[in-house]
């Protein structure tokens, strides 16, 4: 008596494997590639999120060649011949197969998310809704090294469409955030009108600045450099010009700047969209109506927002 099932010969099972071994091979170096696409690391964060981004790069790359490969298997393999306008062969289910089909993805998706929810976890961003304190890793690691000085304090005010940095320990005001290197600070965001979006590439952090609540956002810089702080969320019409320059220095750079900076008068500090409203004022068809901005803040220290900047 002759068995129906059929037999698994080794040589398709030895090419099979060699070709998952392939695509497996494809996809680390894909994940590696991963950072690449990326702004430069810049703070604590930096790591845990693009390590997130490149397993799921990976991941991503493992599963679109796979499917790829099944496909360019049965349209070569088994194609219909040349004028061949037959029906099909009635197939029946094949329980294995789709119990294979159904627990490779199942065990993909729960990496993604054990890995997700660890990193999200770490950087204490997860929870409800009125969830408001992200927190820095190194809180993680029982508190900061004995060489690192106590969180700095910083208030970030947003505005339709500014944004200004206070330094209570100092008294200095600016639109331009000078931070520094590899001293955690802790930042307290409020709106005065819409909703806001505190975002850093560089520093793979964001946060919404919600009005009527003050919102503690922690980190840690940890490359020095000139950055940009954008408006991640849209809030009007010159929310894409609501940028701002943010200095990592060196912790002396940073007291001597704080320091001179203490001692300027208060002047009107950076606003493009003000200018941009004024010189649009001028024209004889103005456009569209527009919420008119709020008058740029008076601060110490304007900065500069032309410099180049490393993300």
């Amino acid at each position: 008596m002759t068995s129906s099932t059929p037999r698994l010969r080794p040589l398709p099972l030895i090419g099979l494997a060699l070709w998952v071994g392939l695509l497996v091979l494809v996809s680390v170096w894909m994940s590696q590639q991963s950072y690449r696409w990326l702004p430069v690391q810049a703070s604590t964060a930096a790591p845990l999120v693009d390590g997130l981004f490149s397993f799921e790069t990976g991941v991503g790359t493992f599963v679109f060649l796979a499917v790829i490969s099944v496909m360019a298997w049965v349209m070569l393999m088994h194609r219909a011949e040349k004028y061949d306008e037959s029906d099909a062969e009635p197939i029946e289910g094949n329980t294995r197969l789709e119990v294979i089909w159904t627990a490779i993805p199942f065990v993909l998706v729960m990496a993604i998310a054990i890995y997700a929810i660890r990193v999200n976890t770490t950087l204490g961003v997860l929870g409800p809704m009125e969830h408001i304190h992200v927190r820095d890793p190194l809180e993680q690691q029982g508190g900061y090294p004995g060489d690192r000085l106590p969180p700095e304090s910083v208030e970030v005010i947003a505005r339709q469409w500014s944004w200004e940095f206070r330094y209570p320990n100092s008294g200095v005001s600016s639109t331009e955030l000078h931070l520094a290197v590899d001293q955690p600070v802790t930042f307290r965001l409020v709106s005065e009108d819409v909703l806001h979006g505190f975002y850093i590439p560089a520093f793979r952090l964001k946060q919404d600045v919600v009005p009527g609540r003050a919102i503690d956002f922690n980190l840690t810089p940890t490359r020095e450099g000139r950055y940009r702080l954008r408006d991640s969320q849209f809030s009007g019409t010159w929310f894409a010009a609501n940028q701002a320059d943010v200095v990592v220095e060196s912790g002396p750079d940073h007291l001597s700047w704080l320091k001179q900076a203490a001692g300027q008068p208060l002047q009107s500090g950076i606003s493009d969209a003000v200018q941009e409203y004024a010189e649009r004022g001028k024209k004889s068809n103005p456009g569209w109506a527009t919420v008119p901005p709020a008058p740029p803040p008076q601060v110490n220290v304007p900065g500069s927002n032309t410099l180049p900047h490393d993300a």
